[in-house]
């Protein structure tokens, strides 16, 4: 039992609690020997969901009962100060003190975010810790890097992401020497608002990223980076865009296909082709939106989430166990402070 990942799994948050975040638990024990669940949340009502899964390994999934739930439109910092016997606090807490690894909810953004930073804690040196999805591309994934947690962003902010959007990327992802660039509305160096400006010579002098200069939001989906670096209000526009223009063309595909006995006959021979396609270009393929550069693993899915989304979320927390992303993001963190107090001497 000492070498399980312990994942704790909001069972109350998001439009389809409880049914698909404990679906999405019992799919992911079923398939995975190393895990332990634990379910947080309304003890009754978990329990009686469970029910209907008679045939899962009951050792690996826990009950932890939490009497309050914090509802998407609440004030953020009001809510986990106040809701402290919540599926989301009494979730981050067992981060905190360490027992468990990590934390998935798809419950209120914001609450997730500040409970993140406020009962987790950043790690030493990080000014702010990023949200940070992967994105289907031509050519696999990228990482949008913030999409969510920043909207005041300093350029200080934006190294510290592609930074540790280099980190995930390689370690997690598999991408060597990661290709980094920042949103812009140009590709020349001199174009862009304020934070960019201030923020690319600094990218560009740093040695230990794989910095190839602006990207315009056109070239994001064909995969010409793999960390794509920019402020939250931005990040979000771009995640929310993507996924609309993305439901849309799905949508405008299948009923062209269903307009004329001949566009059917087709959509049948194509469909085994067009449906794997599509599934690489499917966000809950990839899990949720991790908050980098925390003590410890808080990972966000979309309020929508289904069961897919939720195991992805829970195998994506093995993996950034397994390979010590957290550990690896401090020693980067550190080691950029220090070499900076170098150079201030």
């Amino acid at each position: 039992m000492a070498d399980l990942v312990r994942i704790v799994v909001d069972a109350m948050g998001g439009d389809n609690a409880p049914v698909e975040p404990i679906k999405g638990a019992v799919d992911a024990v079923k398939e995975r020997k190393d895990i332990k669940v634990i379910l947080v949340g309304v003890e009754d009502i978990i329990k009686k969901e469970l029910a209907k899964y008679p045939d899962y390994p009951k050792e690996q999934i826990e009950i932890l009962n939490a009497t309050e739930i914090i509802e998407t439109a609440e004030p953020p910092v009001f809510a986990v100060r106040k809701k402290k016997d919540s599926s989301i606090v009494k979730g981050l807490n067992l981060v905190r003190h360490q027992e468990a690894d990590a934390f998935v909810s798809s419950g209120s953004t914001g609450a997730v975010l500040v409970g993140g930073q406020i009962l987790v804690g950043r790690s030493k040196g990080v000014e702010r810790p990023p949200l940070a999805p992967l994105i289907p591309t031509a050519k696999g994934v990228s990482l949008l890097i913030d999409c969510g947690a920043n909207v005041d962003a300093r350029p200080s902010h934006l190294v510290q992401f592609a930074k540790m959007g280099s980190i995930y990327m390689e370690h997690i992802v598999g991408v060597k020497n990661p290709r980094v660039a920042i949103v812009n509305n140009g590709a020349e160096e001199e174009k862009g608002n304020a934070l960019v400006k201030e923020t690319f010579p600094l990218l560009k002098a740093c040695e230990d990223i794989n910095f190839i200069g602006s990207i315009e939001a056109r070239d994001i989906p064909a995969g010409y980076a793999d960390v794509i670096v920019c402020e939250a209000f931005v990040g979000n526009v771009i995640l929310k865009l993507y996924e609309g223009v993305g439901s849309t063309l799905v949508s405008k595909i299948k009923a062209g296909m269903m307009t004329n006995l001949k566009t059917k006959i087709g959509a049948l021979l194509v469909k085994p082709a067009l449906k794997e396609t599509l599934k690489t270009f499917d966000a809950s393929e990839h899990g949720g939106a991790p908050l980098l550069g925390l003590k410890g693993l808080v990972v966000k899915t979309h309020g929508s989430a289904v069961a897919v989304e939720i195991k992805n979320a829970i195998f994506q927390c093995v993996q950034f166990k397994q390979n010590g992303i957290n550990e690896k993001i401090a020693e980067r963190i550190q080691k950029a402070k220090t070499d900076e107090a170098k150079q201030g001497e």
